[in-house]
């Protein structure tokens, strides 16, 4: 079933042109503003009084921010799907942002930014999770997880997405972790490029639940894998990902 129905139907109805917005919560306005604002949101609205409360729009996403006091964003069920003509620019774009913010890419805790990843059930796409831990879950418009041109994963791929769909989608590193151990196990013969794909994941949930140093070896491991040229080229951008994860001071 597609994310986005697509054409709209030849009678509309009463609701033709109609939007949804979001309403999210945070502990503290002002910083929550100030993320999106990182993100390329403008802020188009913003009171402390009588109740405090923000509007932030990038082109035709407007959020509506929520300030409660005492809030813990460990608690937040708040979750939005958003499609996109481009999850791929989107993404790079807020990480661009959030590196100038933090200094860093913020990847455990809240607020986090995921890279795009398939998982399983889904289509590809990422997850932001904001100051207030509300999950965005970013997808293309009209994506199906059916139309991946190379069709159903076996192997050790599919492991990944199964172990993807536990770490990046609930947010259950731990079972994530179990899903990839368990993966390399049953499949020791899988082809390299699969194997750095799954050490590398490894590697950002080790980092997430704050295990630097297995982490690194996770990294290393995948580093001495042999690879052809156009391997390596294949799966440059997650290993630049996943170095700068462990790099000192990160």
């Amino acid at each position: 079933m597609p994310l986005d129905p697509g054409a709209a139907p030849e009678d509309p109805g009463p609701v033709a042109g109609e939007r949804t917005y979001p309403i999210l919560p945070c502990p503290d306005l002002e910083d929550a503003v100030g993320f999106y604002e990182a993100l390329g949101f403008t802020r188009t609205y913003f009171q402390l009084r009588p109740y405090p409360c923000a509007v932030v729009q990038l082109e035709d996403m407007a959020i509506h921010l929520s300030g409660i006091d005492g809030f813990d964003p460990a608690t937040s069920v708040g979750s939005v799907v958003v499609v996109v003509p481009d999850v791929a620019a989107l993404h790079a774009s807020f990480a661009a942002g959030l590196r100038r913010r933090y200094g860093r890419l913020p990847v455990a805790g809240a607020p986090r930014l995921l890279r795009p990843r398939r998982k399983q059930g889904t289509a590809t796409g990422f997850s932001l999770v904001d100051t207030g831990g509300n999950w965005l879950r970013f997808y293309r418009l009209g994506a199906t997880e059916e139309e991946e041109p190379a069709g159903r994963s076996t192997g050790l791929a599919r492991v990944l997405e199964v172990a993807a769909r536990q770490g990046d989608a609930r947010g259950d590193e731990e079972r994530a972790l179990e899903v990839l151990a368990a993966g390399l196990l049953r499949h020791p013969g899988a082809p390299a490029p699969e194997r750095v794909r799954v050490l590398l994941y490894r590697c950002e949930l080790l980092v997430r639940t704050g295990r630097r140093e297995l982490a690194a070896a996770a990294l290393a491991e995948a580093e001495g894998l042999a690879l052809t040229p156009e391997e390596e080229r294949a799966v440059a951008a997650e290993l630049a990902a996943a170095r700068e994860l462990v790099a000192p001071g990160a």
